[in-house]
């Protein structure tokens, strides 16, 4: 059940209400527009946000501390409000008569004293009378268009700080400078390969090319953006680009490349081809090959490696999922990255998630970065991406890219440190896995 209002809505919602999370309760479309299922779905539960969607676009409800009931019976709230969406920016309409906020009502759905009413008489429609207990402009609450294409409620839940971390992080200015020493003296364990070579493959905007940007910028020292990135709609990628990342200005290369790719889009045709995973795995793709998401790679386009060699193909391949968009990612979506992982799988190679924007979809890590294992919520996001894609939860970690900031922080970089020692380690069990396919001359002695 996946919920129709969006992360940045929820994050908007959730900004007035505290130190909070939304889980969706009750969806009309799947539960029925009655007042049975959303009584059935919803009573009890209490702080609650109730939601309406038209189809002229508006998005708009209510917010009560007080469980739903069938009672009958007015119950006082104060804390109470109506709210519409403009644009990104939350309206909110604070109820006027407390005593008469929420109205229990067996016949409807969410039931806001007598100015706002969801599913009105188990029906896919909304009353409305402003000025009775809520003031608003109906105009600007839903645009008058009265017939609902969607409702929903979702239950209010306190972000929880679990007691112990679920993983252990040690965050301290040596564990810094630990990872830094390791990555820079890795040595693959096969010979003929110098630098391990890491596929990045994800969504539009989940962060791929930032997060190469931000590994970089923690071993110059300085927030640096060589790679485009960005949020937009359509890929800042258009070519395969192969980095490689040095220790510090004039340092030498780090033994790994993180390859850049197209993002994934939802629509046929358009983003990364799916065709073109095959080619890039085995190391047909030149650097700088400029991706056509309508017609894949030709065997006969101008830097084709007919015969790669190990040191050429992919050793891990990581996944880059967007913290904030793991409930609400397309089936479509879903089903690219199924079928990239098949591929994968038949190929041997180790599979890695990486979840960005962790501190945009959890204000207690947005708090503090060290919070991240810590985060019940963050560890629900982890367990859900991990389903969706198939892989363990020990496969997944989180991390936080640099966007906005000017100065380094050393609590990020561990994180995004320890995403690259899982990389390198991903690497070694790829090499193990194939190492009987080489002479005892290629190993090191």
């Amino acid at each position: 059940m996946n919920p129709k209002l969006t992360r940045s809505q929820q994050k908007t919602i959730c900004s007035q209400l505290g130190r909070v999370k939304l889980q969706l309760l009750y969806k009309a479309s799947i539960h029925g527009f009655t007042g049975a299922a959303f009584h059935q779905r919803c009573d009890t539960h209490s702080p609650t946000v109730s939601v309406g969607y038209n189809a002229s676009g508006f998005v708009f409800g209510g917010y009560t501390k007080q469980p739903f009931s069938q009672s009958g019976q007015y119950v006082n709230d104060d804390q109470a409000f109506l709210f519409t969406f403009s644009g990104e920016k939350l309206l909110k309409y604070p109820v006027t008569v407390p005593a008469n906020a929420v109205r229990m009502v067996g016949n409807s759905g969410p039931y806001f004293g007598e100015a706002l009413v969801l599913a009105n008489g188990s029906q896919p429609v909304v009353y409305n009378n402003p000025g009775n207990y809520y003031n608003f402009n109906a105009a600007e609450m839903h645009g008058n268009d009265l017939n609902l294409t969607e409702c929903e409620v979702y239950h209010v839940e306190e972000t929880k700080e679990l007691e112990k971390p679920w993983r252990t992080v040690i965050w301290e200015s040596e564990t810094r400078t630990e990872l830094m020493e390791n990555i820079k003296s890795y040595k693959p364990p096969v010979s003929s390969v110098s630098q391990i070579r890491v596929l990045l493959i994800g969504p539009v905007g989940a962060g791929k090319s930032s997060f190469f940007n931000s590994i970089s910028s923690v071993f110059r020292g300085h927030v640096t953006n060589p790679a485009m990135s960005g949020s937009f709609t359509s890929s800042l990628t258009t070519q395969f680009r192969s980095y490689s990342l040095k220790a510090g200005q004039e340092g030498k290369p780090l033994p790994i490349i993180l390859c850049d790719t197209m993002g994934l889009e939802e629509s046929t045709g358009s983003g990364l081809n799916i065709d073109d995973i095959s080619n890039i795995l085995k190391g047909h793709l030149p650097d700088r090959y400029q991706f056509n998401p309508s017609v894949p790679l030709d065997s006969e386009a101008p830097g084709y490696r007919k015969s790669p060699v190990l040191k050429d193909k992919i050793h891990c391949v990581t996944y880059v999922v967007d913290g904030c968009k793991v409930s609400i990612m397309p089936s479509k979506l879903e089903d690219k990255l199924e079928a990239i992982r098949r591929k994968v799988n038949l190929m041997g190679i180790p599979q890695l998630v990486l979840l960005t924007k962790v501190d945009e979809a959890c204000l207690l890590v947005k708090e503090d970065v060290r919070n991240v294992y810590k985060s019940d919520y963050i560890k629900e996001m982890m367990q859900e991406v991990s389903t969706r894609l198939g892989v363990p939860l020990s496969c997944v970690v989180p991390v936080k890219n640099y966007s906005e900031e000017l100065e380094l922080d050393p609590n990020c970089d561990i994180l995004l440190l320890s995403a690259v020692k899982q990389m390198l380690r991903f690497a070694d069990n790829y090499f193990d896995d194939i190492s009987d396919q080489f002479s005892k001359m290629e190993l090191k002695e």
